[in-house]
């Protein structure tokens, strides 16, 4: 499927059930888990069935629709209460992504009035829809803005995973790579493994060799290796959060990664959506980094790679300072330092 479009969905609503492909056994696998209530949907997220800022605000927003329907209430009152203890457990699932909390309000602007219990009912699976269909839409503008920018035959290097699977559909920084491509066929991609969870040995791999874009794949410690011989001709990558400075919150190694690149000049941006973007923190320091599980870093799918005992430090996410970011690309259009200034106008722009 060289250059086709992206077949496989991420989630989506069939019937009043959401289902979700689990990125936890790509790509040997390919496995779908179906949800009837929002707790099965809030373990999917704390468990990483579903993973990418993006697409966990889809996420939220369709637990939240589910919460309604598994609701008994008859009256507004009842529902508002257990729409509550719903908001309640699917933000405690994952404190960085900033999407999760975006979404949460946006269905409590449908549930947060009095209203009819069914009329409510209805309204927010119809807003969890709209939030998919935006997101989708809200990619491919990025992919568009941001394809200017690369020279011809760039080889690209991308971190973790930012592609259809971290969003509702096409991605953020694999969505800018895929316009890229449209474009130019001649560009390469460098995706490194992504320890401890390799998303990008597990899942970005496996979504460029399904578009037919040429990639290598490369440990986390080869960058530096590549940046030297000048190998690399620009990163992109995703983000959680992005702070009103332009600090980037992305997966670990994400700091590294844009060190290398303005060690050796090479441009570093970061494609999100708008919703990603909290004008409320002034800068990274503010943002939430989520601690997972040891296990995931001494082991290495089933096996142990680590002794018994050793302590272990698992922070899921770094801040990128805004200094070593050339450009955040959001479905507004491309904008530059100062982020303070540029990111508020795309804020209100939206």
């Amino acid at each position: 499927m060289a250059g086709g479009s992206y077949t496989v969905k991420t989630i989506e609503w069939q019937g009043d059930e959401v289902v979700m492909i689990d990125q936890r056994v790509l790509p040997l696998e390919e496995k779908y888990i179906r949800h009837t209530t929002w707790q099965e949907v809030g373990d999917s997220i704390r468990t990483m069935v579903i993973r990418g800022a993006p697409a966990i605000g889809v996420a939220t927003a369709m637990g939240m629709a589910l919460a309604a329907m598994q609701s008994p209430a008859g009256d507004y009152e009842a529902l508002s209460r257990d729409l509550k203890e719903a908001a309640d457990g699917l933000f405690a699932t994952r404190p960085t992504a900033y999407n999760l909390g975006w979404a949460l309000e946006q269905q409590e602007k449908i549930w947060g009035e009095p209203g009819d219990p069914d009329g409510i009912r209805a309204s927010l699976k119809a807003r969890s829809q709209e939030i998919l269909e935006e997101d989708v839409a809200m990619c491919m503008a990025m992919g568009e803005h941001a394809a200017p920018l690369f020279p011809e035959g760039a080889c690209i290097l991308t971190h973790c995973n930012a592609g259809a699977l971290a969003t509702a559909g096409y991605g953020t920084a694999l969505g800018v790579i895929r316009s890229v491509f449209k474009r130019d066929p001649t560009i390469h991609v460098f995706a490194d493994e992504t320890r401890p969870f390799l998303q990008g040995a597990r899942l970005t791999a496996w979504e460029l060799q399904q578009e037919g874009i040429p990639c290598s794949l490369i440990t986390d410690n080869m960058s530096g290796y590549f940046f030297k011989k000048g190998e690399i001709d620009a990163v992109v990558v995703g983000s959680d959060r992005i702070a009103g400075n332009g600090d980037v919150a992305n997966k670990i190694g994400t700091y590294t990664v844009s060190v290398l690149a303005k060690e050796h000049g090479v441009p570093f941006y970061v494609a999100a959506p708008t919703s990603t973007v909290d004008l409320g923190l002034s800068d990274g320091s503010q943002i939430p980094i989520e601690e997972r599980d040891p296990a995931e870093v001494t082991h290495c799918g089933r096996g142990r790679v680590a002794p018994e005992g050793i302590g272990v430090r698992n922070p899921a996410f770094d801040v990128t300072p805004h200094g070593n970011v050339a450009a955040i690309i959001t479905e507004v259009g491309v904008h530059r330092p100062p982020y303070t200034e540029s990111l508020a106008e795309a804020k209100k722009g939206k």
